[in-house]
């Protein structure tokens, strides 16, 4: 795709609801980035977010967003379970994409939009902000520098108690509901960012009456003898926090992993040495957004922070995950 270089990316928002708004909310921090649209499935919805956020124009469907000729990019914070349609639809109008965690319901999904991206050349990228997050690669850093020596496990956990409403889409099975593609995605994501993909996943999970997973465990076997022992759940309460252990050392992140604010590095025979990120602003999606605008100035079809692969890779995990638990979703 063409560098843009002459003004600022101009951003469609695709959907209207909190994790839109406290996007809508970083973007008007981010650099080069303005934005210029919104879609919501009804056109009230479309122009009271529009008028919040101050965006010029507001569409009734996703299909005029779509056709907006003058929308570089869009940002989609549907459902999970509409990733695909609505990435689709960008995609085949020409548009470059941000789309929300996790990517679709499912690796073959996943690997359709790859790959009408990669042969209309155009960019395309998961909103997985814990790959974008300074103490994060900062943490990847210290991994690659050899600072804990060689990586040998790897633990993360991504649970609260949730709603107890039947009806709530975290229980719906139609939305993909589940404690695993709403927050296992992180734990996974997390592992496989230090140590790749798996080559054998184990997985117990007790499932709700509506077939969906509640407290979900995972066992990931890497090459070379290295683990990751990952844990999702609707019904518990966590510290949300991971660590990543190593033959000479290990790191230990601080509350809310995915989006932590800083880390304690500890090697044998020093004091724990700790690593605060800069004070961020906002909600935390203002890094993702302006790796969007980097790409795009760059003419790039795809981050080397966030690759396409990588998320892939995740995807075929988690479909491996709810193969060993018994989990599947209308019309798989």
């Amino acid at each position: 795709m063409q560098p843009i270089t002459d003004r600022p990316i101009r951003w469609g928002i695709l959907a209207t609801g909190g994790i839109a708004a406290a996007f809508a909310e970083d973007l008007a921090a981010v650099e080069g980035a303005v934005a210029h649209a919104v879609a919501s499935r009804t056109e009230s919805a479309a122009r009271e977010f529009a008028g919040r956020y101050g965006i010029p124009r507001a569409y009734g469907s996703w299909r005029e967003l779509a056709a907006d000729p003058e929308v570089d990019v869009v940002y989609v914070a549907t459902p999970h379970s509409a990733h695909h349609e609505a990435t689709a639809l960008l995609l085949e109008a020409g548009k470059a994409v941000l789309c929300e965690k996790p990517f679709t319901l499912n690796s073959g999904q996943s690997a359709e939009l790859i790959a009408t991206a990669r042969k209309r050349e155009l960019f395309l990228m998961e909103a997985m902000w814990t790959y974008l997050n300074p103490a994060v690669r900062r943490l990847v850093e210290l991994v690659e520098d050899g600072a804990i020596g060689e990586v040998r496990s790897v633990q993360a956990e991504f649970s609260f108690a949730g709603p107890t409403d039947p009806g709530h889409r975290l229980w719906d099975p139609a939305l993909g509901g589940g404690a695993l593609l709403d927050l296992g995605v992180y734990p996974v994501s997390f592992a496989q960012l230090l140590l790749g993909e798996p080559e054998s996943v184990q997985a117990r999970a007790s499932l709700s009456d509506r077939g969906v997973d509640a407290n979900t465990a995972v066992l990931l076997g890497h090459p070379g003898g290295a683990t990751a022992l990952l844990h999702c759940s609707l019904v518990a309460q966590s510290g949300q926090r991971a660590a990543v252990h190593g033959t000479g050392g290990w790191i230990e992140l601080e509350r809310d992993f995915f989006h932590a604010a800083g880390f304690t590095l500890h090697r044998e025979g020093r004091d724990p040495e700790p690593y605060r990120a800069a004070p961020s602003t906002g909600h935390g999606y203002g890094p993702e957004a302006a790796e969007v605008v980097r790409c795009l100035r760059a003419g790039l079809t795809e981050s080397p922070y966030v690759p396409l692969d990588s998320t892939l890779a995740v995807m075929r995990t988690l479909d491996a995950v709810r193969e060993r638990i018994g989990v599947r979703y209308p019309g798989e």
